[in-house]
């Protein structure tokens, strides 16, 4: 079904952006697994709409309730569930894209899918908003990784052409990554991000909207995880990448550069360090055949500008079948960039401990 993933964990994702609530039902979580809430809440709030003047004003605060799979400070090991209520929806905003469509979005291909009976609103099941819980999960994952001495992080690399540094592709330190989750915009480079900010806020004031690239690193991950074609780790990593929204683009290490090299530019060396193999160079992004090699798994994110924006387009009117323009009012992100990291890193974090316990390579929990 297109709202369960995973194979040894599965998630199972519900709820509409202005219904009453989201949610994610997560199977599979080994008992025995301590949980530090705080730690989820800073992931859920670095998501949340109107935490800062880079995204939507909506107000949520992504407060979350846990209905089960948790008691006495650990994971039972039966499905957790969780809600998250919606409390400042503005549905009146979403009157006019019952039947206009706006250009970008999937308000017509979700018409088509669901004969007309989609919710509409705010984009309903379509939304980015359905990424709260989806992030959520990845958080619990993220905890469980770092007691394998497993860590995530990414950032913005670029923004409507403005680049920031890229990540070491040999490894970046914790400090590094863990310093990246204070900013509302995460850079490597703190000028290359203000100048991010300023294209943001630009188009915004313009009434349009700015995509960007968002690269992610897993460094601590050991040789050996994923299988060949269609469970490799790379297969695995793209469809949970592709089943963010607005995400558009995927490469793993040098990626689409590779049509520019020769063999011997885009092979990673080898040799043996303290009796262990390890890579001279990453170019292949920590991944040979679908599987882990050992170095760190490096890929970046192509994420589409905003599809709701204040500009006049062109589109259709499906109630009145004629052309007609479209003005989408209502609180949206002028770039999606910001707010689609923390999804990235978490959602990255959920496919390894997945590919993890498949593997039986998990020591954590009981």
């Amino acid at each position: 079904m297109s709202n369960t993933w995973g194979e040894t964990i599965r998630v199972t994702l519900f709820g509409e952006s202005h219904g009453t609530g989201i949610g994610a039902v997560i199977d599979g979580l080994p008992p025995g697994i301590a949980i530090d809430w705080e730690r989820v809440k800073k992931e859920m709030a670095r998501r949340a709409p109107g935490s800062s003047p880079l995204a939507t004003p909506r107000r949520e605060k992504d407060s979350f309730t846990v209905l089960s799979g948790y008691f006495n400070g650990y994971t039972t090991g039966t499905p957790l569930a969780m809600e998250i209520r919606n409390e400042n929806q503005h549905s009146r905003d979403y009157g006019e894209l019952k039947s206009k469509m706006r250009p970008g979005h999937a308000d017509y291909t979700g018409y088509v899918k669901y004969h007309g009976y989609n919710d509409y609103r705010g984009g309903g099941h379509f939304s980015g908003r359905i990424t709260a819980p989806l992030t959520f999960a990845g958080a619990i994952a993220r905890q469980v990784l770092e007691k394998e001495g497993v860590y995530v992080g990414a950032h913005a690399l670029e923004v409507h052409g403005i680049p920031d540094r890229s990540f070491n592709p040999m490894g970046e330190d914790r400090q590094v990554l863990e310093s990246l989750d204070s900013m509302r915009l995460p850079v490597l480079d703190r000028e290359a991000g203000q100048a991010m900010e300023a294209q943001i806020l630009t188009a915004q004031k313009a009434g349009d909207s700015t995509g960007g690239i968002v690269e992610c690193i897993l460094c601590g991950l050991p040789a050996g995880l994923g299988d060949p074609f269609f469970d490799s780790l790379e297969s695995c990593m793209a469809h949970m990448m592709f089943s963010i929204p607005a995400v558009k683009g995927l490469e793993f290490g040098d990626g689409f550069r590779f049509s520019r090299l020769y063999g011997s530019q885009a092979n990673d060396a080898m040799h043996y360090h303290d009796g262990r193999v390890e890579s001279l160079s990453n170019h292949n992004g920590g991944l040979l055949g679908g599987i882990t090699s050992g170095a760190p798994v490096l890929f970046r994110t192509v994420v589409k500008p905003t599809a709701s924006i204040g500009k006049r387009q062109h589109t259709v009117d499906i109630e009145k079948k004629e052309d007609t323009l479209l003005s989408v009012g209502g609180r949206h992100d002028p770039c999606i960039v910001p707010r689609a990291i923390p999804v990235i890193e978490n959602a990255a974090a959920l496919v390894v401990l997945d590919r993890l316990l498949t593997d039986r390579r998990l020591s954590y929990g009981k």
